[in-house]
């Protein structure tokens, strides 16, 4: 937790920027995994944390615009949970924390709404992603929990993501020691990458050096042989030599800032010619993104360059030919690159994403594309200082897409067919680093960079 003037000046910042009502901020509850008392881990809303700082089940806060007054909701324990939970703050001690002076039970909520609602009041709320909140939403605005997402409140989201989106100096220092651990995880991960050793070691290795300081993964890990499947939470092979590892891995602090790093290694140690080939494309597209980010630029403009390098990387070795402008525009690329550039991160891996991602990382200058590939781009407007950023261009050889693209005649102006079917077998690439938008550029953030070279890569394997 932050100090309680933070949680103030956040709640003070979302009140200016809102005309009237109450706002309602709901905290999650505990799920459970197989019965009642065994509940998979707690983790808070995002939201809730950014405003009400608390991660703990059943807490809701209420911001209303009119009067000023900020509400803590939660109830006590009581001697049963103190058995088994040990003491624990009041309400009002919780409250006070983050800056509040009033605090009332939960049995109190339903009725303050529904107070507001009889008062004629907009009840500001956000979109709920978990069925227990649905049904509490339904129990305090009479909104069918089936409904419910439908009413949630535009001008909140936006006001939500304004704030949340230019990250603040202690925000900045826990995404640091979240891609520290980071670091942890991929160099573990590059010195175990050995002929014969399981994919499951690993990321077990890697899930408990995420908890080991204290946190989590901040998503289930992508490890894998097969790095042509984007999501492959498949660990299920031996490595072998010849083949690559591709690990996207992150670790989220106990305050819930998050890291997202990937790391694209050799089985055994040494990369291949045509490994070091597609590598160094790669390599080349993640340098042309971290050149050109900065201030005033849409992410959308910097991921179209990046595609620019692929294709002329991949024309220089004969698998695309034909004008690269031309290529790009035309979506010829995104058989080797079918996803975005990057997204927002921090308190969520996929930054606010809960939120819509229209609303996240469109705006009304820059809107979506329906174009293959250029669709799945997370974030395309404009960059401003504060903002964190993935930057994750990858190079992938999806048989079935290939086959499919070729049965169709897809872009054969652009697409050597015949040279790529000797590349069905080969993968995929992704390198990926978490980078804070300065007042002129980008820096990485953590204090030191995962190995990234193919020096460096090869030489930290071989230790």
């Amino acid at each position: 937790m932050f100090n309680s003037a933070t949680y103030e000046k956040r709640r003070q910042a979302l009140k200016a920027l809102l005309k009237d009502g109450i706002v309602l901020i709901l905290g999650n509850q505990e799920a459970p995994s197989n019965y009642p008392d065994n509940t998979y881990k707690f983790r808070q809303d995002s939201s809730f944390l950014y405003f009400f700082g608390h991660s703990h089940p059943g807490y809701a806060g209420i911001m209303d615009i009119d009067s000023g007054e900020d509400i803590f909701f939660g109830d006590d324990v009581d001697i049963d949970d103190i058995i088994w939970m040990g003491p624990q703050p009041s309400i009002k001690e919780l409250a006070a924390q983050v800056g509040i002076s009033c605090s009332q039970p939960t049995s109190q909520l339903k009725e303050y709404i529904q107070k507001g609602i009889a008062q004629g009041r907009k009840i500001h709320f956000l979109p709920p992603y978990r069925h227990a909140n649905m049904m509490l939403l339904e129990e305090l605005t009479g909104i069918k929990a089936s409904a419910v997402k439908k009413y949630a409140s535009l001008e909140l989201i936006k006001a939500v993501v304004s704030l949340r989106s230019v990250k603040e100096a202690c925000e900045i220092k826990e995404l640091d020691l979240a891609c520290n651990i980071g670091y942890e995880m991929h160099t573990a991960a590059m010195r175990l990458c050995k002929p014969g050793t399981s994919e499951q070691y690993i990321a077990g290795v890697l899930e408990g050096i995420a908890a080991s300081y204290g946190s989590m993964v901040s998503f289930p890990i992508i490890l894998s042989q097969h790095g042509e499947t984007l999501h492959n939470h498949d660990h299920s092979l031996i490595l072998e030599k010849g083949r690559m590892m591709l690990t996207d891995a992150g670790a989220e602090r106990i305050s819930c800032y998050c890291s997202d790093h990937t790391r694209t290694v050799p089985v055994g140690g040494k990369f291949e010619g045509r490994q070091k080939d597609i590598y160094n494309i790669v390599l080349a597209c993640h340098g042309k993104a971290l050149d050109i980010t900065r201030p005033g630029i849409t992410y959308k403009e910097v991921h179209l360059e990046v595609c620019k390098v692929l294709a002329q990387g991949l024309k220089e070795i004969g698998l695309m030919k034909g004008n690269v402008d031309d290529a790009v525009a035309a979506g010829a690329h995104a058989l080797f690159l079918p996803h975005g550039l990057g997204h927002m991160m921090g308190l969520d891996v996929h930054d606010m994403e809960d939120l819509g991602q229209i609303y996240v990382g469109y705006d009304d200058e820059t809107r979506p594309s329906t174009q293959f590939g250029l669709a799945s781009l997370r974030m395309g407007r404009r960059l401003q200082e504060g903002f964190v950023m993935t930057d994750e261009p990858g190079c992938y050889f999806i048989p079935a897409l290939i086959d499919q693209w070729k049965t169709e005649k897809m872009h054969t102006d652009f697409i050597n067919y015949d040279a790529l079917e000797s590349f069905k077998d080969f993968g995929g690439i992704r390198l990926e680093d978490d980078i804070l938008i300065t007042p002129d550029g980008s820096r990485f953030l953590g204090e030191k960079r995962i190995p990234i070279t193919i020096e460096e890569v090869e030489a930290i394997m071989n230790e």
